[in-house]
């Protein structure tokens, strides 16, 4: 094989290849559903109180958040689905009350899944 014709398919290779990444780049970096928890409050030894803020790239497409309690030794004692309703709003403030099995130190948002 020629050795012009080899470095233009070579070339052709690289610019799909990094193409390809790019875009692939750009798709994952901004996901359908993102979660954080604004503020929490501890209300007693068996319920924590939060706030979090869910972001959608498509605010008609209706999601539900793990929000969960942790103690101090951060094992999981109390869990509560979410859901988040179709809205026009990109970005939805909710509340959040938590059962504890005991006095939980933090509450986080395990992950929110499109309905």
């Amino acid at each position: 094989m020629p050795r012009p014709l080899l470095l233009g398919l070579i070339t052709v290779g690289a610019v799909l290849a990094l193409t390809w990444l790019v875009w692939t780049a750009l798709l994952h970096s901004r996901p359908v559903v993102a979660a954080e928890v604004v503020t929490f409050r501890i209300d007693s030894d068996t319920s924590v109180s939060a706030t979090i803020s869910v972001e959608r790239r498509d605010p008609a497409i209706p999601v539900t958040c793990r929000v969960l309690a942790q103690a101090s030794d951060f094992q999981p004692i109390g869990e509560q689905l979410v859901p988040i309703a179709a809205s026009p709003d990109h970005v939805v403030n909710a509340d959040v009350l938590v059962t504890t099995l005991r006095r939980a130190t933090a509450v986080v948002v395990r992950g929110c899944t499109v309905n």
